[in-house]
């Protein structure tokens, strides 16, 4: 299809700083579209251009874009449309001949030109709509992260976390009104943000500086067992960093954790890689509302949970790239089910710790191949005033690569 769509950033100067590429494009268009305080700055629509002011939700956004396929039309977003933008968006609704993008700066760039911090060493991430929860995972010590926002509500959210997290002497900046003649810069202490008086149209900024004590939640999988919400059912620090790095996380991949218990393993699998997405399956509703703190506690609200005994609730979920079954190891069907769901060229790891569940994986190692080892993890106990290691049950482990067909 010939390209019909140019998407244009917008900085805060408005739509007549446009360069005169762009402003040709706008009144070469038949449509624009855009967020209504850009379509006020236009001159009135006419028979030969039609102005669309954006509805919520974002889907019916897209559906009018989508409607106007063929006809030549602009759209209108702040700053750079590519980063947390409509045409980060559209990029996975349209085909790529279809539509052109003209950037302007982005908040984040001039967030990071004001506070002279270098761009390629921040975390960057949109609050904007989202849960405010997935700051967690960026909340380490020397961090810096730049957030769009959904106003004052983002502020002081975020600043409860970092002050719950023992964060409440980062420094935080708000950054109004960027590039525009009101623009202005707000800095103070996480722990005083409720003294604040702000604007509703900010970029974030955080340098992350944690107190004395505060606990470090690396993105490295093996987080201390008790930072999870558990009945028991988890699959422990160790063991867990180890059937992780089985797994293998890498971005976008997504990873079925069968029989869930509390979240663990999904959770960490999403917090080693930019972008992961995983689905927790578990049949026990109690430990699915462990799984939903969980998410929101460490930093991944986007985890899915389904609640619903597998194979059954495994039915038309997409294609896992990864899976992991820590539960019902011994049930052949449930693993026949797992395994004809898994891509080709994905990795399915299994962990046992009843003679039952390791019969029934060697069983699988003997038809499919793979490796198949022992896990054996010792702690230290006191045993009256001398200490000595205690053994806790070994785990056998199925780790298998699935070929293609």
């Amino acid at each position: 299809m010939k390209k019909w769509l140019d998407i244009i950033g917008v900085d805060e100067r408005g739509i007549k700083a446009l360069g005169a590429n762009e402003q040709a494009l706008l009144r070469a268009a038949r449509n624009v579209l855009g967020p209504q305080r850009f379509i006020d700055q236009l001159a009135s629509a006419s028979l030969e251009q039609k102005h669309i002011s954006w509805q919520p939700p974002f889907s019916l956004m897209i559906k009018q874009v989508e409607a106007l396929g063929g006809t030549k039309s602009v759209i209108l977003a702040s700053g750079d449309p590519n980063w947390f933008g409509i045409g980060a968006s559209l990029a996975r609704h349209l085909k790529a001949d279809e539509f052109t993008l003209h950037p302007a700066l982005s908040a984040f760039q001039l967030a990071a030109a004001r506070l002279h911090w270098p761009l390629q060493n921040i975390a960057t991430i949109s609050l904007h709509g989202r849960a405010v929860e997935s700051l967690h995972r960026y909340v380490v010590p020397g961090n810096r992260i730049l957030a769009l926002t959904s106003g004052s509500a983002t502020l002081f959210a975020a600043a409860k976390i970092l002050v719950a997290r023992k964060y409440g002497h980062s420094r935080l900046s708000v950054l109004e009104n960027l590039g525009a003649k009101n623009e202005r810069i707000i800095s103070f202490l996480a722990k005083d943000a409720d003294q604040q008086n702000i604007g509703e149209f900010f970029t974030l900024a955080i340098d992350c500086v944690a107190d004395v004590g505060a606990p470090l939640l690396p993105a490295i999988p093996g987080l201390p067992d008790d930072f999870f919400n558990n009945d028991g059912q988890l699959t422990k620090r160790e063991v867990r960093a180890i059937s992780l790095a089985r797994l293998a996380p890498f971005a976008g991949a997504l990873l079925w954790d069968v029989g869930a218990g509390s979240g663990s393993v999904a959770i960490e699998w999403m917090r080693a890689a930019p972008g992961a997405k995983a689905i927790c399956f578990e049949k026990d509703l109690k430990r699915c509302d462990l799984i939903a703190q969980n998410r929101l506690d460490l930093g991944v609200p986007s985890l899915e949970i389904v609640a619903g005994t597998a194979p059954a609730s495994l039915a038309g979920r997409p294609s896992p790239d990864a899976i992991f079954i820590g539960g019902n190891v011994n049930s052949p069907q449930l693993f026949d089910a797992c395994y004809k769901a898994l891509k080709a060229g994905g990795i399915i790891v299994a962990n046992a710790v009843t003679l039952e569940g390791e019969a029934a994986l060697i069983e699988h190692h003997k038809r499919l191949g793979g490796e198949l080892v022992q896990i054996a993890i010792s702690r230290l106990k006191n045993i009256g005033s001398l200490s000595a290691f205690q053994p806790r049950l070994p785990i056998t482990q199925f780790i298998h690569v699935k070929e293609p067909q």
